[in-house]
């Protein structure tokens, strides 16, 4: 057991460290902001917002020192490769009802595993809203999460759980070379909900976790969202900074931060196209048929990001090997370069 669990801890190191160096290559910048610093080893429950499909667990996974269950839908789990691949990865699947009502049960099992995992001081990131969007708003939240700590608290009545807000910011959150900041709000005690079962308590969780997450992302509510989100892209408003943007809103866009539009960085321009040729392939496959089968916008960047983590590393090191046994080392090691190089101009500048 305890070499299993060597193995598994070296897995998770390696994935991460390898998720990390190409999240490094995919956006231009990745930031945290902690309105508290995090407690490492603590029963602690991750509440996010949810825009970027599996981009924002991506994300957390990689940006936090601690590691984490995840929650996910469990539609992802459907092959038994992925879904061995996902749970060696600490995901866990939860049902919805678009799942089947019958399959709802099943999370009777999942929401015990997460108590005793809480009790553990084990981690645990889930999105309330139930699903995703790319729409910038908070949706209205669904009970699931206050279910697990109702049952972590019935089961474990002393123990503390903070439950920390997390709103994901994306300047464009589907294109590539894309900015993102997440912003870890003030954990909020699970002593505060009392009877948790009660309908009282459940309604004030999930009030008090909504209000929190519409303060660390934008929140653009209304019927007439379309026409208020064109009025911030008209003013060139800075998806990034939610607490000016949603400012903006609230005053009927009478006080508002506008920013001036950047020119396009001749430079970034050159280097993304040499970048397509130089990677041809992958890209071919992506533009010609991969992209044009995404359904769901909130899933562009996650198949774009499966594409580079997964094809173009495969086809740098065989262009690389052709290229050595063909021309020599030092072409190849060219080659390998001037991916490198072209990557940094295309997503850093």
């Amino acid at each position: 057991m305890k070499g299993n669990g060597k193995l598994k801890l070296l897995w998770l190191h390696g994935m991460r460290a390898y998720l990390r160096l190409a999240l490094f290559f995919y956006y231009k910048k990745i930031e945290c902001n902690y309105e508290k610093p995090l407690t490492p080893n603590q029963p602690t429950l991750f509440l996010g917002n949810h825009q970027n499909g599996l981009m924002d667990p991506l994300l957390m996974a990689t940006k936090k020192g601690q590691f984490s269950y995840f929650l996910t839908r469990a539609s992802v789990f459907q092959k038994p490769w992925i879904s061995k691949f996902l749970k060696s990865l600490m995901m866990l699947p939860v049902y919805r009802v678009r799942d089947g009502w019958d399959s709802l049960s099943n999370n009777k099992a999942i929401f015990k595993t997460c108590s005793q995992l809480l009790y553990e001081n084990n981690a645990i990131m889930l999105f309330p809203e139930g699903s995703h969007n790319i729409k910038r708003q908070v949706r209205t939240l669904s009970k699931g999460f206050t279910r697990i700590i109702a049952e972590t608290l019935t089961e474990h009545p002393d123990i503390e759980i903070n439950l920390v807000p997390v709103g994901f910011n994306y300047r464009r959150p589907d294109e590539f070379a894309d900015h993102v900041i997440l912003n870890f709000g003030k954990p909020l005690p699970s002593k505060n909900y009392k009877a948790p079962h009660s309908h009282a308590s459940v309604l004030k969780l999930k009030q008090d976790v909504f209000d929190a997450l519409t303060k660390l992302t934008t929140h653009v509510d209304g019927d007439d969202y379309y026409a208020q989100l064109q009025k911030l892209k008209d003013l060139n408003a800075d998806f990034l900074k939610p607490e000016a943007v949603n400012q903006c809103v609230a005053t009927q866009f009478e006080d508002c931060q506008v920013e001036l539009k950047q020119k396009k960085n001749p430079i970034k321009v050159v280097a993304k196209m040499g970048l397509c040729i130089s990677l041809f392939l992958p890209y071919a496959i992506w533009k010609l048929i991969i992209e044009s089968k995404i359904k769901e916008p909130e899933f562009t960047s996650t198949f774009r990001f499966a594409v580079v983590i997964s094809l173009v590393p495969i086809f740098m090191l065989v262009t690389a090997v052709i290229l050595w046994f063909n021309v020599g080392v030092l072409y190849a090691l060219l080659y390998l370069s001037l991916v490198i190089v072209l990557d940094l101009l295309a997503v850093k500048l």
